[in-house]
């Protein structure tokens, strides 16, 4: 499954520094960020798929639930600031595909991720 292919570190500074944590086993759906003590920190990111690179998606949220605005990364990358968007995170969303915006928004409106992803909760 795709989702066993995702990788993503978070940093509470720009440029990789500050604080980490590491997601490395697959797609994952945290609702508040204060579950893993990270809420409003996330300032950079490692993401990626070991296998296809294309093939995954970081939706970051600004409330929790996946409520407010929302930042959406496909493939693989390093962002190292995440500019306006720095120490707003409170939920997020990671899976190995590409979601859609209709899937994103659905998500948003029912509260509810996607299958087989791990769920964190406050």
């Amino acid at each position: 499954m795709a989702n066993r292919d995702v990788r993503l570190s978070i940093f509470e500074d720009n440029d990789f520094g500050g604080r980490r944590v590491q997601f490395r086993r697959g797609g994952v759906a945290i609702t508040n960020m204060q579950a893993i003590r990270f809420d409003q920190m996330l300032s950079s990111f490692h993401l990626r798929n070991t296998v296809s690179r294309n093939e995954v998606t970081l939706v970051l949220f600004s409330r929790d639930n996946f409520k407010g605005t929302f930042r959406v990364f496909r493939g693989t990358q390093n962002v190292a600031s995440l500019g306006d968007f720095n120490d707003k995170t409170e939920s997020l969303l990671l899976v190995g595909r590409n979601l859609s915006n209709s899937e994103i928004n659905r998500i948003r409106n029912t509260g509810t991720p996607p299958r087989d992803i791990v769920i964190i909760r406050q």
